[in-house]
């Protein structure tokens, strides 16, 4: 009877436990396959000096700055990108949606001003619920964007 009641309580176990947690996104690398909606976006590992764009179906590492891209891919790490208040910027300021790939992704983008010479604002974040559309606008004289959550970032207009 014991054994009974204690192989009953393992099935339940089995039963009811959490299943296992799925994997945060790996960030992507050179000379692997992109995403189909990722087609002509830009993504940066962390510590990448040049982006990887999306071209033919991997992600392809761009060799010289690049005009700014319309088009950015946030997954695993978050990605540090330069503004137009920078020398050679990844992004352009503007009208931007970031549309999550994951139902329970938040996306969020957190961007810093120059102010002034030397002067910066403090960080401005703007962040969705989960699985939520993020509708925001990066400043005038952007100096400083980090984008991250698994979202394909698009510009307006």
């Amino acid at each position: 009877m014991k054994r009974a009641m204690a192989g009953a309580v393992a099935a339940l176990a089995v039963v009811f436990s959490p299943g296992i947690a799925a994997a945060d996104p790996v960030a992507p690398q050179a000379n692997t396959p992109c995403p189909p909606d990722a087609a002509g976006a830009a993504t940066r590992p962390a510590d990448a000096n040049m982006p990887l764009v999306c071209s033919g179906g991997s992600w392809q590492a761009a060799t010289i700055p690049q005009p700014p891209n319309d088009r950015w891919l946030s997954v695993g790490p978050p990605i540090s990108l330069n503004g137009n208040g920078r020398q050679n910027p990844d992004v352009q300021s503007g009208d931007w949606t970031a549309t999550p790939r994951d139902a329970d992704t938040r996306c969020r983008a957190e961007q810093v001003t120059v102010l002034g010479p030397g002067v910066t604002s403090a960080p401005e974040v703007a962040e969705s619920a989960p699985g939520g559309r993020l509708d925001v606008t990066f400043q005038p004289r952007l100096f400083k964007l980090q984008l991250s959550g698994d979202c394909l970032w698009t510009r307006r207009g």
